[in-house]
């Protein structure tokens, strides 16, 4: 698409914030008027669509894409994605462990060890560790705790979470990101614990390191909008 307006900006109504490409609103693929429920959301894609040149590039424009997911995916399907969400604590990142070298197990110990304990006092009950990729069992009360909290979580908050955890792969680390027990940079660094091991034994893949850079900026702006959203 080439740009065709002159300004975008940031219009409040009754239903929140909208943003508006001149006098268009901007719309979602599914054709929904973007509306947000956060000024500084609507900010941010407001300014996301003012830089855009002479034709609109989506791969710089994440809120726009958060946005958009939550009204097309997350809204409609809530009760779908929150399940989705919440059965990863069945196979919580943080819970399977190397047996081997020793110092990737202690990295991976002294890291995902306190965020475990955290969680335990937090929500009652602590998830199972073992070694290997063979599933392990988890406590029923544990999971379901979880499930509970996931479901506290609205359309908007859902879909900042959802990103926060499918691309860490941990509920753990994102429910400590939505709680202020970790900040973004800390969360990150626990979910590459085993990527950044491998690198440093085996150097680092080029197209890999693209594809990582690209997922830890969607990492990061998705714990920039769940903080926005947890501010108000």
């Amino acid at each position: 698409m080439k740009r065709f307006w002159k300004t975008a900006l940031v219009k409040k109504s009754d239903a929140g914030w909208a943003v508006l490409l001149d006098t268009r609103p901007v719309k979602t693929p599914a054709g929904r008027a973007i509306v947000v429920p956060i000024p500084a959301m609507a900010e941010a894609i407001a300014a996301e669509w003012e830089a855009q040149t002479e034709f609109v590039n989506p791969q710089s424009m994440p809120m726009t894409r958060l946005a958009a997911t939550c009204l097309d995916r997350a809204a409609p399907e809530l009760a779908i994605v929150a399940q989705n969400l919440a059965s990863y604590g069945e196979s919580d990142l943080l819970c399977y462990r190397a047996d081997h070298p020793d110092e990737l197990v202690a990295r991976q110990a002294d890291g995902w060890d306190p965020v475990l304990d955290w969680a335990a006092q937090r929500f009652g009950s602590r998830l199972n560790v073992q070694t290997g990729v063979m599933h392990v069992d988890q406590p029923t009360d544990g999971l379901r705790a979880l499930a509970n909290e996931v479901l506290t979580l609205d359309a908007w908050q859902m879909t900042a979470m959802a990103d926060l955890v499918t691309i860490s792969g941990s509920l753990l680390l994102g429910l400590a990101v939505r709680e202020g027990r970790l900040g973004a940079d800390a969360a990150w660094a626990l979910s590459r614990i085993d990527e950044q091991w491998n690198i440093e034994q085996w150097g680092e893949d080029h197209e890999a390191a693209v594809q990582s850079a690209k997922r830890e900026s969607d990492f990061h702006d998705a714990a920039k909008l769940l903080g926005w959203l947890i501010r108000g």
